[in-house]
């Protein structure tokens, strides 16, 4: 049987997690490389090289780190601008060590069989209006 018929879930999520503390543990600088061109995902424009951003994820440079089975998302300061950043699991490339490069750069296949779905249920829709949905945010409350 194949993994989309057992309905196992990617272990990209889990692997980028491990790798994270992992990282941190050792007072290395956890740099995440993502796929800017995929949809959904909300990283600053004007980093973008080549279709990628590479984005430091050390603990002192982030606020409100959130890496869950979905999508990675936290805000940060760019130009001393904060902004609200949402990389889907799917647009994660690597998770690495900026001092040594050690962690690990992920099977672009893994998602593709999600991605084909979610295109299917889209154009089954085709004819419906869609609202566009709201990307998750974050502020602080005093």
């Amino acid at each position: 049987m194949s993994e989309q018929e057992l309905n196992i879930t990617p272990t990209r999520p889990y692997l980028a997690r491990a790798i994270y503390e992992w990282v941190c543990d050792n007072q290395l600088t956890p740099y995440l490389l993502v796929d800017a061109t995929q949809p959904h995902t909300s990283v600053p424009e004007q980093f973008i090289q080549d279709g990628q951003i590479t984005l430091n994820l050390a603990p002192h440079a982030v606020h409100a780190l959130l890496i869950s089975n979905e999508a990675i998302s936290f805000s940060a300061r760019f130009g001393g601008v904060s902004r609200d950043l949402y990389i889907p699991m799917y647009a994660v490339i690597g998770l690495y060590a900026r001092e040594n490069g050690q962690g690990l750069f992920f099977d672009p296949s893994e998602y593709e069989h999600i991605n084909t779905d979610q295109n299917a249920l889209k154009s089954s829709n085709e004819e419906q209006t869609e609202q566009p949905k709201k990307k998750p945010s974050l502020r602080l409350l005093d």
